[in-house]
């Protein structure tokens, strides 16, 4: 985490599928970068009703999501489940 975001939530275990280290890899990006924003509520490029979920989703526990683009036909998801087990890294199409 970097210390210049204060977290909203604890994030639990972090997990990442292989398509997306392979992806942060390439597009030399480092899943910390990304968890630190996400933790920090930037949730990326969400439409306004997942902004909305995502913000009633800290008030009342719910699950919490990301979309951060890497590059024009690359997406990172950051989902934290409900009960802030687990964060997992995956592309979209790995849902």
């Amino acid at each position: 985490m970097n210390s210049s975001s204060t977290p909203k939530f604890p994030h639990g275990q972090i997990v990442g599928t292989p398509g997306a280290i392979q992806a942060l890899e390439q597009h030399n990006v480092t899943a910390a970068q990304l968890l630190d924003r996400h933790c920090s509520g930037d949730w990326g490029q969400l439409d306004p009703e997942d902004m909305l979920a995502n913000e009633d989703g800290l008030k009342f526990g719910e699950r919490l999501l990301s979309n951060y683009p890497l590059a024009t036909n690359c997406r990172i998801w950051i989902i934290t489940e409900r009960d802030r087990s687990v964060t997992t890294l995956l592309l979209p199409e790995e849902y």
